[in-house]
């Protein structure tokens, strides 16, 4: 039997799910809090397998709790049980610590189900919510790449000479194919790379190449 605490604030919602429930041999009721502070002071006499926990709730909400319970009970799986879908609400619950994550127009049925799975090691989710939740992972992919940010060769100081002979540098050229293609002596060749280096900040060709390749100039 697996055992659980039921965290709601709304006595008629608390009443309906722990009747739904009570009816599966393979769930014990421990206990019944009405708020984070309730279910907190509760487990230290109960010691259930998961709490069931609502997010929207007066003193302490969902998030809150389940971050205090997984710092003073972190064996305690946490399988949050809202009416919400809300984007934010279920990344910052996934970052306190919760398990799971249902709404609550969820079948009895699959609520037991969803709880047998957190309890072999899964992280079960409404499908709504799993939508929800991949949007989430996309938005913040989308978001890193907004945020990835090129430098231009004008924040070197380079040249567009200097530009070039990076090119050259990139293709594989040698210093004096590189003299050659631009019609310059080896020594100035040379001399260019010498100030690119100076002006990236690098020691070798393959630093150089490297930084141009990274910002794009080549």
């Amino acid at each position: 039997m697996i055992t659980i605490g039921l965290v709601d604030d709304n006595p008629t919602l608390l009443r309906n799910i722990s009747q739904n429930l009570s009816i599966f041999d393979e769930i014990g009721i421990l206990f019944q809090a009405n708020g984070g502070y309730d279910a907190i002071n509760k487990l230290n006499n109960h010691h259930p397998d998961m709490l069931l926990l609502d997010i929207e709730m007066p003193e302490m909400d969902g998030i809150e709790t389940t971050r205090r319970v997984k710092e003073l009970f972190p064996n305690i799986k946490i399988m949050m049980l809202s009416v919400l879908d809300r984007e934010d609400k279920i990344f910052e619950a996934i970052k306190a610590g919760a398990s799971g994550y249902l709404t609550k127009d969820e079948k009895p049925s699959k609520i037991v189900a969803a709880i047998e799975e957190l309890m072999e090691g899964g992280a079960p989710m409404s499908p709504a919510i799993a939508m929800k939740t991949l949007q989430i992972l996309r938005k913040q992919e989308v978001a890193g790449q907004k945020t990835e940010v090129y430098k231009s060769p004008d924040d070197f100081n380079l040249t567009k000479r200097e530009i070039e002979i990076l090119e050259k540098i990139a293709a594989g050229l040698t210093y004096n194919q590189i003299a050659d293609q631009l019609f310059i002596s080896a020594k100035t060749a040379r001399k260019h790379i010498e100030n690119i280096y100076q002006k990236l900040q690098v020691h070798s060709k393959l630093d150089a190449v490297a930084m141009a390749q990274k910002n794009k100039w080549v």
